[in-house]
């Protein structure tokens, strides 16, 4: 029997096989232009982990230094809150009205602004200045504009299951274990002196429980601040990482700024030939050409009326050379060979520009000979 033959067509996505972005891998730095642009849009590598554990750490320093400070103004307040109450209860024949119960709450508020401005004023400045150093002063309000794609609800789902909500979440229960163990340290430290708590004054007592809760979460500060430094240097690497740029995008961007090389190439060359038509066009101005013989000719002009001393009008390398003394020949003007005064002007003068002090002398002579043969003629 004849066995049967299937034809079977598999379909595939030829993208499955495309390399990761425009051009390839992501290989390249970024490009400073990148940078910019990024750190305009308010793409900035900083870890709020840091800024964060800094500010606890200066609260809870300012709060154990001054603690004295706020405990008295605290009890001060209160003192007068509570003395002021049977005063309006006996003062006035209608009792506790309204707006003296008013006036009571609003100077009570004005007392825990007081206090509690300092320390407010100290946070802002702490978290001013840590993020100044993270990531540089610069003002922008792109960060602020509404982006539709963020309210998109697929873009949302892929943000939460993507690799960098599953590393906040580790984040957080190491954040979380850490605050735990430091806490429980904190308060096992002190237990034998809580263990007299009720056994000591009202204000005896407020000073221990502050005392530990402030010592507390200083520690708890510190160790938040190990999980900063570690959250900074993650987020540098990452922004580095996101930042990278496929070596198309590289050459894009130059041909964008710096314009095409083949472009510019031409220009170049278009400036060059220019610019050479305008140096033949000055060498039969010359006095005298002096020659290699064969791979260099510089061509010399003394006028004084023009220069105090000799200019190069001209000068050129093998065919150049060739070009200039062909015009030269053209023009009746005195070609001089002497290999050593050509290849000093040639590597050291400008076209246009005055020969140096050092060669006067072999210059002036290479023209006094000129100068005497046309004398002859």
């Amino acid at each position: 029997m004849k066995e049967k033959q299937y034809n079977v067509m598999i379909q595939y996505n030829l993208q499955w096989f495309a390399q990761d972005g425009p051009g390839g891998e992501k290989t390249e730095p970024a490009t400073e232009k990148k940078l910019r642009e990024a750190r305009e849009e308010g793409k900035v590598a900083k870890s709020k982990e840091l800024t964060l554990a800094v500010e606890l750490i200066v609260l809870f320093l300012s709060l154990k230094i001054f603690i004295s400070y706020v405990s008295s103004h605290l009890l001060a307040g209160i003192g007068t809150f509570y003395t002021k109450i049977p005063d309006m209860v006996f003062e006035s024949s209608n009792g506790i009205t309204v707006n003296a119960m008013k006036n009571l709450l609003n100077q009570a508020i004005i007392d825990i602004i007081l206090i509690i401005l300092p320390f407010l004023l100290i946070g802002f400045a702490v978290s001013f200045l840590v993020n100044v150093l993270q990531v540089g002063w610069k003002v922008t309000a792109k960060p602020m504009k509404p982006n539709p794609s963020k309210f998109n609800p697929i873009n949302g789902f892929k943000r939460m299951f993507s690799k960098d909500s599953l590393f906040e979440l580790v984040k957080s229960i190491i954040k979380i274990a850490l605050i735990a163990y430091v806490a429980y340290s904190s308060v096992k430290n002190h237990q034998n002196e809580l263990l007299y708590i009720y056994d000591i004054e009202l204000l005896q007592a407020i000073m221990l429980l502050g005392n530990v809760i402030l010592d507390t979460g200083v520690r708890i500060g510190f160790v938040y601040l190990i999980v900063g430094i570690a959250d900074f240097i993650y987020q540098k690497h990452k922004f580095n990482e996101d930042m990278k740029m496929t070596k198309q995008e590289v050459k894009d961007e130059f041909k964008n700024t710096e314009g095409d090389p083949q472009i510019k190439g031409r220009q170049r060359q278009r400036m060059r030939e220019a610019s050479q038509r305008r140096m033949m066009q000055d060498v039969p101005k010359a006095d005298v050409v002096i020659t290699n013989p064969t791979h260099y000719a510089v061509a010399i002009q003394y006028d004084t009326a023009i220069a105090k001393a000799p200019i190069v009008l001209a000068k050129g390398e093998d065919y150049l050379a060739m070009k200039i003394r062909e015009v030269a020949k053209e023009h009746q003007i005195e070609i001089v060979e002497d290999k050593p005064l050509a290849r000093m002007l040639y590597a050291n003068v400008d076209i246009g520009a005055e020969i140096p002090p050092e060669l006067y002398q072999a210059v002036a002579e290479v023209l006094a000979m000129v100068y005497n043969l046309k004398n002859r003629a």
